[in-house]
């Protein structure tokens, strides 16, 4: 309590220690912690009849504890306990805490201050100003509702509602947040930033962007890891780098610095598109699209590895092609020095001689099952990325005789004459396949934590990111379906390599197109913007064509060692076999009634197509043809040795690649 007396007209003031009897509450309760006036110049006790309050004016220091006011002007109420302050009202605390304002009204039992009036308060590091603050001197938490800025070393955090934690450094923060960095950006609407980490973790919708908006993080639940660009995010994720797009139902561990990370799609129903999950990975700048259930993407190394029903999807003018695989992965080409071999391929530049190219091996893998690659010759596939071993597979195919057979003939076909100079194939003869292994990311304990500056020192100086401007290259292994409106294929393994638009089919290859079927122990197929033009077959080629109705049973067949294709609006014009080639092929008059059968063989056989049917056929070289009428010949038995028909196996549409 306190009083004045008044000695020759002027008034004397006493101070007394304010007592306040001790309540029955937690030990967190400060009741009983007495408020002491350290300095004041009047006094006045003012009674109304709401109750009686006591005002101290000029140079107010009040104490409570560890903790000091400064003011103006207080003015208390002798019953409750509590104040106001006006005018250069500061708030000092142990441990450096500051706080300044123009109002402010404490409640000394729970020791919580209501601050007005361009409020400010510091821990000596960090920053906070508002309009209006609720602040608790005990546990040192400042909570604003009315808009707020915090400002922590180079970085800023803006919302309409904030509570910040001075004592653990826990800022949360909800409504029109956004986060300003030297090297980032964040907008959100509920998240929590530590000043001392720099993480913040979301729970809302957040975008995060870096590098003046070429890397854009989204996300509504998870953290980030301002300090080493570091991201973990749990709910449905994207991420946007450099015309590179990433969306998964979980983005885990991505390393801004490395650009690795994980992706994973949830299980989903069994009745929707893709019930596998939902992983999506864009390349805007060759209109290209992976989905997938899991993926695992190397930035700095630009490999990407998709497991859980991978479906590659490239989009050119306007054909689409859909190509799905067990497993994917992708990663740059990068300059080599020419073989001899591919300086022989570059002289005699036919589509024919690519199979002996060295850029048709990726890594140590004989991608083009017709020559083996010197060195170790298995594949490192991590985890479950792979059903089994593929490099047992590919040992054992690789040597074979019949492959042994096929590379040494493929090196004679390197000094013979092409038959065309259309054979011509643009290839990629200064790149090929960059011999990577992709390994999942570990988790290590760190020793000591690194800044993203030092972390990226050490990169520099350990490790080289790929050539931004390298074509890329694809395989996809086992249970390969390739779908597009005019062509369908299945293989076991397929490589895709953007320097040349080829696509090698390996392993029992199988393209239909229309109602023709190919196949070989390898096909080689040439695109043009996104457009099927020439195709290839190394070894044990056969094209059979279905002539007549289906329920006919005719089936126009050619096969020999090699077969070339040419294509003109996805769909076969001529077609060139050899050598050893032999056809049966169903002669009809110009009516489209059968007249017989026709077989031949020859060293070389050329047939012309029109509406996707055999118009001429031409043999050159030793050719035998034998015609038979119609109604003599046993339809039956008018095969040759390799045909087979593999209709049934044909995809019907781009859905059942999803599936």
């Amino acid at each position: 309590m306190f009083h004045s007396t008044s000695v020759n007209g002027q008034t004397e003031q006493k101070r007394k220690v304010i007592s306040v009897k001790p309540a029955a509450a937690p030990a967190a309760d400060t009741s009983n912690v007495p408020i002491h006036i350290d300095n004041m110049q009047t006094m006045t006790v003012i009674k109304t009849d709401s109750g009686e309050f006591t005002w101290f004016r000029f140079n107010v220091v009040l104490r409570q504890g560890s903790d000091t006011l400064y003011c103006d002007s207080a003015l208390q109420n002798n019953t409750t306990k509590n104040f106001e302050a006006f005018s250069d009202v500061r708030i000092a605390q142990a441990g450096g805490t500051h706080g300044t304002s123009d109002y402010l009204k404490y409640t000394s039992a729970k020791k919580e201050a209501l601050m007005r009036g361009n409020v400010q308060m510091t821990d000596g590091k960090n920053r906070l100003t508002c309009a209006e603050l609720t602040y608790d001197l005990g546990p040192k938490i400042a909570i604003y509702d009315n808009g707020g800025k915090l400002y922590n070393d180079s970085t800023t955090v803006t919302s309409r509602w904030g509570e910040y934690n001075i004592q653990n450094k826990e800022a949360k923060f909800k409504g029109n947040v956004v986060v300003t960095d030297t090297q980032y950006q964040i907008r959100s609407e509920d998240l929590m930033y530590n000043t001392e980490t720099k993480i913040t973790n979301f729970f809302a919708r957040s975008e995060v962007k870096r590098d003046s908006g070429r890397s854009v993080l989204v996300t509504s639940d998870g953290w980030y890891d301002g300090k080493n660009g570091i991201a973990h995010f749990k709910g449905i994720s994207s991420i946007w780098n450099d015309g590179q797009y990433l969306e998964s139902d979980s983005l885990l561990n991505y390393d801004k610095l490395t650009g690795y990370g994980y992706a994973y799609g949830r299980v989903a129903p069994a009745d929707t598109v893709h019930p596998y999950g939902r992983v999506i990975s864009i390349d805007t700048a060759h209109h290209s699209t992976m989905y997938c259930g899991h993926a695992e993407y190397h930035k700095a190394e630009r490999t990407l590895l998709a497991t859980i029903r991978p479906v590659l999807v490239q989009v050119n003018g306007k054909d689409t092609l859909y190509i799905r695989a067990d497993t994917f992965y992708s990663a740059p080409m990068v300059k080599s020095r020419k073989s001899k071999v591919e300086s022989r391929k570059s002289k005699a530049g036919s589509l024919q001689l690519a199979v002996d190219s060295s850029h048709l091996a990726v890594g140590n893998l004989p991608l083009d099952a017709t020559k083996h690659i010197p060195g170790d010759t298995t594949i490192k596939i991590p985890g479950d990325a792979m059903s089994g071993a593929i490099a047992d597979s590919v040992m054992q195919k690789a040597k074979s005789d019949s492959l042994a057979k096929i590379k040494q003939d493929a090196a004679d076909d390197a000094l013979k004459p092409v038959v065309s100079s259309r054979f011509h194939v643009p290839t990629s003869k200064e790149y090929t396949t960059k011999e990577v292994v992709p390994q999942k990311l570990k988790k290590k304990k760190r020793k000591k934590e690194r800044t993203m500056e030092e972390r990226s020192i050490i990169k520099d100086t350990t490790a080289a990111t790929a050539d931004t401007t390298a074509p890329l290259y694809f395989i996809g292994y086992h249970h390969v379906l390739i779908f597009s409106d005019s062509m369908q294929g299945k293989c076991d393994s397929v490589c895709y390599t953007r320097a040349d638009s080829l696509i090698r089919m390996m392993y029992n290859p199988i393209v239909w197109s229309h109602k023709s079927q190919i196949t070989g122990d390898t096909i080689l197929m040439q695109l043009d913007s996104g457009t099927l033009r020439k195709m290839y077959v190394p070894n044990n080629a056969l094209l059979v064509s279905q002539s007549g109705p289906e329920r006919a049973h005719l089936f126009d067949q050619i096969q020999g060692k090699t077969l070339t294709a040419y294509f003109k609006n996805n769909t076969i014009s001529e077609l060139i076999v050899k050598p050893d080639a032999e056809s049966i092929y169903y002669n009809k008059d110009d009516k489209g009634y059968y007249l017989g059968v026709s077989q031949s063989t020859s060293d070389r056989i050329f047939t012309w197509f029109e509406d996707q049917k055999i118009k001429k056929i031409k043999f050159d070289v030793d050719a035998h043809i034998t015609d038979t009428p119609l109604e003599k010949a046993d339809l039956p038995e008018m095969k040759l040795s390799k045909f087979k028909w593999l209709m049934d196996q044909r995809p019907k549409s781009k859905e059942e690649l999803f599936r």
